[in-house]
């Protein structure tokens, strides 16, 4: 990142560059008091005839560590980087006046002389984002800061309750945090700064052993930094933007839902018959009940699921050329449609790095080949379909009728690791319990039948389960909605 020299210069068409990084650093109150450095020395008091010195700040790029920022007193509301008198924000103001910045560096100063750590976190976002989301005007070099500070107001409840192992702050007033915008630099940087102000105690927030055994936990999990960017990202979101999103993400949806509802009745015919017996001889038995694609890929090559899984895998791509050609194509084309979207606010994925819709699609695999074994080991587990009692009845049946070449049907072996299912063994209309019915071939129970019928219910199970979620999220933000409006009416608003 580069320093412009102006303010609110930053570079425009960089289209492979994240929208937003979200560096993380933090410094102990012993590394800061053996430099003799004080948390505090982060902020000066804003005031235009008593701006902070920036004698050598020409050639010092915004993110530098936070170490070396204490040794450069009003780091975060140097003169350089910042428009407004009053810079400083936090929980409760966009602007902190010198009576705001004095309490601020007392709880700064309170929280290392307690021995805690002081996080910082940097926003960095790339210019033709903001553009799109009518964050910045280049022509004007105008930024809507309080957009901006009002974001990143929610993000910092997110990091300070659910960065840890617990709430870093024990209430509401035991953490102190603030925050800049910062524009000298070719993308617009936000900082934040906090830190827990009391003693920390609590054996779930400090560290139990190693190097910094007794000292406050300091790193905040990979997980948990990138749900905040995706929250930040989402606040500041044009309302077309945000439509754009979700338009694309109700569609991918909409065809998900259609392919998992029409899997049952295109897969269950007699068109996959021998590729499902194939399946289902592949599956180890030793593991019956417990068939699952795992957290492997269907097309990995180890473990004993994997020639199972390679063979769904096989399935699938036949059901998805052929019988549900439509609503695949839809659902991969939108999918990718929204790589590009990840691609304008993440950036360019790196080697190696799955893609969303890579993604979006194994699971959508692993969720249907999971549905298909769960209700293979059904059948199998039910003694009047009990599928080698079905094909000893078929093999008897084709030796009395003579027809041992069956011309045009499927040969069946009596060994046990060469059966074969012909496809008219899943005749939906024979009878249970039927031996013989005209020229039909003789079948237990109609095993397909069975396993559509179980998968449906399942699905539908599904369904109802998610409306009866939306229903109580929506009674839910209506009772809210209800509270915020009897409290504003007691408070006279």
């Amino acid at each position: 990142m580069a320093k412009t020299g102006e303010i609110a210069a930053f570079a425009l068409g960089e289209k492979k560059t994240a929208m937003v990084n979200l560096p993380a650093q933090f410094v102990t109150s012993s590394t800061a008091d053996m430099k003799g450095q004080k948390y505090s020395d982060l902020v000066d008091y804003a005031n235009n005839s008593e701006k902070t010195n920036d004698l050598n700040n020409e050639f010092m790029t915004d993110l530098i560590d936070l170490k070396e920022q204490f040794s450069k007193p009003g780091y975060a509301n140097r003169n350089s980087a910042v428009t407004e008198t009053h810079p400083i924000f936090g929980s409760n103001k966009l602007n902190y006046d010198n009576h705001d910045i004095s309490v601020l560096r007392r709880n700064l100063d309170e929280a290392q002389e307690n021995g805690n750590n002081i996080h910082e976190l940097a926003f960095s976002i790339r210019g033709d984002w903001l553009v799109k989301n009518n964050l910045y005007d280049p022509e004007t070099r105008m930024i809507d800061q309080n957009k901006l500070k009002h974001a990143e107001q929610e993000v910092a409840k997110t990091l300070i309750n659910k960065g840890f192992n617990l709430p870093l702050g024990e209430d509401e007033n035991d953490v102190v945090w603030f925050g800049v915008i910062h524009q000298d630099t070719d993308h617009l940087n936000m900082h934040l700064w906090f830190a827990k102000k009391s003693q920390e105690t609590r054996p779930k927030m400090i560290k139990q052993e190693g190097k910094y055994k007794g000292q406050p936990i300091g790193v905040i999990p990979l997980e948990v930094i990138e749900q905040a960017k995706r929250q930040f990202r989402k606040q500041l979101m044009s309302s077309q933007e945000l439509m754009r999103h979700q338009e694309i993400l109700k569609g991918i949806g909409g065809f998900k839902k259609e392919i998992v509802e029409t899997a049952p009745e295109n897969l269950l015919n007699d068109r996959h018959a021998k590729t499902i017996k194939q399946i289902y001889d592949a599956l180890p038995q030793e593991m019956k009940g417990r068939w699952q694609v795992g957290n492997a890929h269907l097309t990995a090559g180890k473990g004993k699921m994997a020639k199972a899984n390679q063979l769904t895998n096989q399935l699938l791509d036949d059901l998805f050329a052929k019988e549900l050609k439509p609503e695949y194509e839809g659902f991969k084309s939108l999918a990718q449609e929204y790589d590009a979207i990840n691609v304008e606010d993440q950036g360019v994925m790196q080697k190696g790095q799955s893609k969303w819709s890579e993604n979006k699609e194994d699971d959508l695999r692993k969720r249907l080949a999971n549905q298909l074994y769960k209700h293979l080991a059904q059948i199998e587990d039910t003694s009047i379909n009990d599928i080698d009692q079905q094909m000893s009845e078929l093999l008897n049946y084709v030796k009395k009728s003579g027809k041992g070449d069956n011309t045009g049907q499927t040969k069946i072996a009596s060994g046990p690791q060469e059966k074969n299912w012909d496809s008219k063994m899943f005749s939906k209309t024979v009878h249970p319990n039927s031996k013989h019915m005209g020229d039909q071939m003789p079948v237990r129970g109609g095993s397909f039948t069975k396993i559509s019928r179980l998968w449906r219910q399942d699905i539908r199970a599904e369904a109802n389960a998610e409306r009866q979620f939306l229903r109580n999220q929506k009674k839910v933000e209506q009772e809210k909605a209800q509270e915020e409006y009897e409290s504003q009416t007691s408070r006279g608003m």
